[in-house]
């Protein structure tokens, strides 16, 4: 489980075919500590990914097909949010993630907000399969980053990127016809699930 707090920002340094998918190589960057372990949990551009292998801050991941078909963010050079698994006595900052990156959704726009602080406005399409999980006020997560949504209209969604954010993590460089991972709230999820039910 994450957060959606993201720890740093690493780069993807290579991408090597592997079966079906894809073996990544990532510098941690900012991400603090350096006692990665093989078999550690770490979310990549807010998917849930394994360490299988590291050399000092170098930290590999295999990436399924499947993952592959469902996510972006893994080419060569890509900046990615980094955070490491929620231990049970570490403070929940933003709100529960799997790390089960839902789909992709496209930047439609994102600007300044005008006579603000340095915000900007980002507004996101998501997949039409997904736009019904996405609530005014309620959470997602964007490249791995907890945002509070402010308004929904048909599969667009907009939310406000703080300075800080905008300092922190990979949000700032994003620009329309951009893909972003997403990740529904997850209590949406079974609500709407038991309500099929």
């Amino acid at each position: 489980m994450f957060t959606g707090i993201v720890q740093g920002v690493g780069r993807v340094l290579a991408r090597e075919p592997r079966g079906d998918g894809l073996r990544i190589t990532i510098d941690a960057g900012e991400l603090p500590e350096d006692d990665f372990a093989v078999g550690e949990s770490i979310a990549v551009a807010g998917c849930c990914l394994t360490v299988v292998a590291r050399q000092d801050r170098r930290i590999a991941f295999d990436v399924s097909a499947e993952t592959l078909s469902c996510t972006s963010g893994f080419n060569s050079r890509d900046a990615v949010n980094l955070e490491r698994a929620l231990r049970l006595s570490d403070r929940l900052g933003g709100h529960l993630l799997a790390g089960h990156v839902d789909g992709v959704g496209a930047v439609v726009r994102c600007e300044t907000v005008a006579g603000g602080d340095g915000s900007r406005l980002l507004e996101v399409e998501a997949p039409s399969e997904l736009a019904r999980f996405i609530a005014s006020k309620g959470s997602i997560a964007i490249d791995g980053v907890s945002l509070t949504v402010n308004r929904v209209a048909g599969k667009r969604f907009s939310v406000n990127l703080i300075p800080h954010t905008l300092a922190v993590t990979t949000l700032g460089n994003l620009s329309p016809g951009v893909p972003v991972n997403l990740e529904v709230d997850l209590v949406a999820r079974y609500v709407a699930r038991l309500h099929e039910a």
